[in-house]
């Protein structure tokens, strides 16, 4: 079932996401369309909308805080030698149509606006796909195209002084257990060590279920992962780790991230085998 507003995703007739493209929220959120809930394939949800801890949290989608000063993230800013600070700079994703729409995925055209005026457009590619009886694939590729007269750049925190916080581009809120979920990638372990590295891909193991995140493009693999266990469960790509991301008029900035959502725990083997059946060459 589709509608203007949202449409279901479904993976062997099962519905396992839903995409919502006209949110109702507050200014302060930076609006934009989010996937929300996303289960694996016996149902376990495996994302978080707006949670207590950052209600700027929206499931899965794209998020970037700072576009020549615009917040398109969510809450407050951070300014360098003055830390987070509540600003009146937010951002809006607005959805403009669908190119594709079926349902096991879209194509969607979206601009990015801020102060009134256009930043970006963007075409979204969002596909699900069925791996095993157990497993299936999220595959979101992401075209920023710079529509204004002159150049701009995406910052993080990070880049504007804040060390560790380069988050910013593809985001999942996972959800949050009693427990941290376990982080681990085919050679480390741990948030401490799997934060700010490169790597082809990085997992993600709650309870019951487990996301594994794969760059599918040698540029998307050259961003650094962003990862949170302890204080809440999420996983981004960034952007813009130690330095800003330049996109001059007319340049288009594009990213691939493919995601196993996987009923139960599944270790280093089972998480390589799953992904090099999902990233395609």
């Amino acid at each position: 079932m589709t509608t203007d507003e949202s449409l279901v995703l479904r993976v062997a007739g099962r519905p396992v996401g839903r995409y919502l493209t006209r949110p109702e929220l507050p200014e302060r959120h930076s609006p934009r369309p989010y996937l929300h809930p996303v289960t694996t394939l016996s149902g376990t949800a495996v994302t978080e909308l707006s949670p207590a801890d950052h209600l700027h949290h929206l499931g899965v989608g794209v998020a970037v805080p700072d576009v020549e000063g615009h917040n398109f993230w969510g809450g407050r800013t951070y300014v360098r030698d003055q830390g987070p600070t509540e600003l009146d700079n937010h951002g809006s994703q607005r959805h403009t149509a669908f190119q594709l729409r079926d349902p096991d995925g879209f194509v969607e055209e979206l601009r990015w606006l801020a102060s009134g005026k256009e930043l970006l457009r963007e075409r979204r590619t969002v596909a699900a796909t069925e791996l095993t009886d157990s497993a299936w694939a999220l595959d979101f590729t992401f075209s920023l195209t710079n529509t204004t007269d002159g150049p701009l750049s995406i910052g993080s925190p990070a880049t504007n002084g804040r060390p560790g916080a380069a988050y910013g581009g593809f985001f999942w809120r996972a959800r949050k257990e009693a427990a941290a979920p376990r982080v681990f990638t085919a050679d480390a372990e741990g948030e401490s060590e799997v934060h700010g590295a490169r790597a082809d891909w990085l997992a993600l193991a709650g309870g019951n279920w487990t996301l594994v995140f794969a760059g599918a493009t040698d540029t998307t693999r050259r961003d650094p992962w962003f990862v949170r266990a302890e204080e809440y469960p999420g996983v981004g790509s960034s952007l813009a780790h130690t330095e800003r991301l330049p996109i001059e008029p007319g340049e288009t900035a594009v990213r691939r991230v493919v995601t196993v959502v996987a009923d139960g725990t599944l270790d280093r083997g089972g998480a390589a085998a799953l992904v090099r059946k999902a990233v395609s060459p």
